[in-house]
């Protein structure tokens, strides 16, 4: 009994056992990164090529930018495939992992920042309607994201993972309660109705309300699943 008890809890079994591990884990990673490209890359370039030829980039434009860092995404998950293939690690997927938490999140905040102006201030909408505004928006995001990519990049070479963790999970609290107060405040404002409103007008206004109040919430929801979909950040020195 005592020798298969050593047998059993011996360093070789430990050993197995941690590689198998680490072999099941990559299998699944390699799933998740393979179906996140296959179906990733074709919808976004789809999205965008319908964006530019039909929908007019003028009203899309947030989307447009958001579909761009989508597609970057899908080939950051192509480098990671190939490492993950090769055993040959790299940082290169945790340091774009700044434009996957950053870039993605801050043009959907955008989007919904959108909607909640044109619902709750339709004033304000109006005055930065405009193709221009939307440009230095998408610029200054675009900058961000950048600063949080060099961010990665510093973090990842200091081997300070659980500083790496804190600062993208600030990040998607940020995020996360920017898009909340825009879904409650359009909801208040679709539980409202102006003075005087006749019914066919009432309706038209509570569509577009409504239309408002899904899409923050789809892109709610979305941003959610995507960060807890990637927030097991590889580690660096070749662990993923």
């Amino acid at each position: 009994m005592n020798n298969s008890t050593v047998n059993l809890t011996s360093p070789g079994t430990s050993t197995n056992y941690t590689n198998q591990l680490i072999g099941i884990m990559d299998r699944v990673e390699l799933s998740v990164y393979s179906i996140g490209f296959l179906f990733g890359f074709p919808t976004h370039s789809y999205i965008i090529w319908l964006i530019v030829t039909e929908a007019g980039v003028a009203s899309e434009f947030f989307n447009l930018n958001l579909s761009v860092c989508e597609i970057i995404n899908c080939l950051n998950s192509m480098v990671a495939i190939i490492s993950i293939s090769f055993s040959n690690p790299t940082i290169l997927p945790m340091v774009l992992q700044g434009l996957v938490f950053t870039g993605c999140s801050l043009f959907q905040c955008l989007i919904c920042l959108e909607r909640y102006l044109a619902v709750v201030h339709p004033v304000t909408f109006l005055k930065y309607k405009p193709l221009r505004y939307r440009v230095i928006c998408s610029t200054v995001a675009w900058i961000i994201t950048l600063g949080s990519c060099l961010c990665c990049i510093f973090i990842i070479v200091s081997l300070k993972i659980k500083a790496y963790v804190w600062f993208l999970s600030q990040q998607f609290l940020l995020f996360f309660c920017i898009q909340l107060f825009c879904l409650v405040s359009v909801l208040r404002a679709l539980k409202q109705s102006g003075p005087g409103e006749r019914a066919r007008e009432r309706e038209e206004e509570n569509h577009t309300k409504r239309r408002a109040f899904y899409i923050i919430l789809i892109t709610t929801v979305s941003m959610t699943i995507m960060h807890i979909e990637r927030a097991s950040p590889q580690l660096p020195g070749g662990c993923w």
